[in-house]
């Protein structure tokens, strides 16, 4: 065996195995395998398999409006029961004034004392109602201030749209243990361990944050209630998909 196969063994003992079969040896053995990963991804198929072959059913508009309400039931039983909503109370706590849109700061609770930081961006000249976005953010240490969902917000801003982009939990100003763990995933694991063990789910919690910005967003003269959207990218690409499947 060459020295150039010996390498490739070491670094990928399965794409060498008919190799070693063609020179009588036996294959590598393998110390970490990869059972419970493969039993899942089986799964994973099989669920996608079934899903394409209902989907192929799906001939007529009644056929379509029977499968979004089955997608949207299963969304619900995979998040568990959302709470009632309560009062939003919210606050405006400074205003930006931009050359074409302007930032207000605003404060809601998404539950009773849960504050949900969040900017809402507005077009200046707004000559009726305009068309609303919640922007949900991916897993940005500085939530809302970074600057790809600034800049989103404010492109969307200035082409007539109102943009309410909010701080998901464990991330920009609502940091949920005081600075003793790093914000984004590290607090999202913490919590989300925290809430499993009395039946919780972190994704519901997060979920909720994004219904009830909608529901903010919704109060504002300034927004068209007939159009109004969700946008977000990797992680907040997650909850658009969510929220596009729970409310």
């Amino acid at each position: 065996m060459t020295r150039r196969q010996l390498l490739a063994l070491t670094a990928s003992p399965l794409a060498l195995r008919p190799l070693l079969a063609q020179e009588g040896q036996y294959a590598p053995l393998n110390r970490f395998p990869r059972m419970v990963q493969e039993y899942f991804v089986d799964q994973v198929r099989e669920a996608q398999r079934q899903r394409l072959a209902r989907f192929e059913n799906v001939r007529t508009k009644a056929a379509a409006e029977e499968w979004v309400r089955d997608v949207r039931r299963r969304a619900a039983e995979s998040f568990g029961p959302m709470p009632p909503k309560t009062p939003l109370n919210p606050r405006i706590t400074a205003t930006i004034e931009r050359d074409a849109y302007r930032i207000e700061n605003v404060i809601f609770e998404s539950r009773p004392q849960f504050f949900v930081t969040a900017n809402l961006y507005i077009p200046k000249n707004l000559s009726g109602k305009a068309p609303g976005v919640v922007g949900t953010c991916g897993h940005s240490t500085n939530g809302k201030a970074s600057e790809f969902y600034q800049s989103f917000a404010q492109g969307l801003a200035r082409q007539g749209y109102v943009v309410l982009l909010y701080d998901p939990i464990g991330q920009g100003e609502r940091l949920q243990y005081d600075g003793q763990l790093p914000a984004g995933t590290r607090e999202h694991l913490m919590a989300g361990n925290q809430q499993f063990l009395i039946g919780e789910f972190l994704g519901a919690w997060r979920a909720w944050d994004g219904i009830r910005a909608l529901d903010y967003l919704l109060t504002r003269e300034e927004v068209d209630p007939n159009h109004v959207g969700v946008t977000g990218n990797s992680g907040g690409g997650t909850m658009t998909t969510w929220l596009c499947g729970l409310d």
